[in-house]
C-alpha cells in the first residue's frame, strides 16, 4: 500500500507520544462480549493492574526511559464485567425497527406508518414500550379512540420492550483503520439475528 493511500496514523505508524496514548482501544468482556472502547493509556493501566490481556497490538510503541510497550488494538478483562442493560429509549424509530416497520393490526408495510397508543391515552393509556405499535393510518383511523377489540381488530404481536444488545450500536466503533484489529472480534455481534 502506497503511504499516500494511508488515511490514519494508525496505518501508517507515525504517532506522537499523544496520539499513541490517545488512540482508541477495544475492550472485550471475560466472555469476549464488546464491552466499550477506550484509550490505550487507560488500556495499559488496566493490563498493568492484571485487570485485562492484550489480545491484538495496534503497531505503534509506547515509550518511557525505562520501558517500551506495543500499544494494544484489542483488551480483553480478566474478569467477569456486570453491568445493567441499559433501558432502550422509546422513540418512532426504535418502535418502528421493532414491529419490522409494519402496521401491527393489518401487516402492511408499503404504507406511511404512525404510532398508536393499543389503550389510548384518552383511557389513561401510558407512552410505554408495553402501550405503543407501528399501525399505518387505515388502522388508526379506524381504531380511533378504542381498544383493538371493540374496533375488530387484532395485533398481530404483543407489544414488548426490545432486549439490548450490544451489537446494535457496534457499527458506530468501525472505522477504516481499527476494522482489521478489531474486526474478528466484533463479526460474530454484528451478525446475530435481532
Amino acid at each position: 500500500m502506497s503511504q499516500g493511500a494511508c488515511s490514519s496514523p494508525l496505518e501508517r505508524n507515525e504517532f506522537t507520544y499523544g496520539s499513541v496514548l490517545d488512540a482508541q482501544v477495544l475492550v472485550l468482556n471475560q466472555t469476549y462480549e464488546p464491552l466499550n472502547v477506550t484509550t490505550v493509556r487507560r488500556a495499559l493501566r488496566l493490563i498493568e493492574r492484571s485487570k485485562a490481556e492484550v489480545l491484538e497490538r495496534n503497531g505503534a510503541v509506547v515509550r518511557s526511559p525505562s520501558v517500551a510497550v506495543e500499544a494494544p488494538a484489542v483488551v480483553r478483562m480478566l474478569y467477569r464485567v456486570k453491568r445493567p442493560l441499559p433501558q432502550l429509549k422509546l422513540t418512532r424509530r426504535a418502535v418502528f425497527a421493532r414491529d419490522d416497520h409494519s402496521c401491527q393490526y393489518c401487516g402492511r408495510s408499503d404504507v406511511p406508518l404512525t404510532i398508536d397508543h393499543v389503550i389510548p391515552r384518552s383511557r389513561q393509556g401510558a407512552t410505554s414500550w408495553g402501550n405503543v405499535v407501528a399501525s399505518c393510518i387505515r388502522c388508526n383511523n379506524l381504531k380511533g379512540d378504542r381498544l383493538p377489540r371493540e374496533a375488530g381488530l387484532r395485533l398481530r404481536k404483543v407489544p414488548r420492550c426490545p432486549q439490548y444488545t450490544p451489537y446494535i450500536s457496534l457499527p458506530m466503533f468501525l472505522s477504516a483503520q481499527r476494522a482489521g484489529k478489531w474486526r474478528e472480534y466484533l463479526d460474530p455481534w454484528m451478525k446475530c439475528d435481532l
